[in-house]
């Protein structure tokens, strides 16, 4: 299997969707140097202004895995759980390459 990929969305409680951002904008600047992090993109939805979009990209399934365990991304998740309502649409993705992707190695 090649690279290894997420697309979802967050719906923050009312009022709570900056508040979300940030920290899921903390969580993107905490994962840019984890291994096998290759794409984190957090976007909002212009015609839901509570959704949050999250755009992920690794080098395995793996590496996704283990990003997990790291304690400040946990500590991170558990700063936001209490601002998500619910979570939208998530997909599991195979990238294989475009503007922006690494080569696969």
């Amino acid at each position: 299997m090649g690279r290894f990929g997420l697309c979802g969305t967050m719906i923050a409680q009312a009022g709570q969707r900056d508040a979300l951002l940030a920290l899921l904008l903390e969580a993107a600047e905490l994962v840019a140097d984890a291994p096998g992090c290759e794409v984190w993109i957090v976007n909002t939805m212009p015609d839901n202004p509570d959704a949050l979009w999250v755009t992920e990209v690794w080098r395995s399934e793996a590496d996704h895995a283990a990003s997990l365990t790291n304690d400040a991304v946990r500590e991170i998740i558990g700063r936001a759980r209490p601002l998500i309502a619910g979570m939208g649409d998530r997909f599991i993705l195979e990238p294989v390459g475009g503007k922006g992707l690494p080569e696969s190695t």
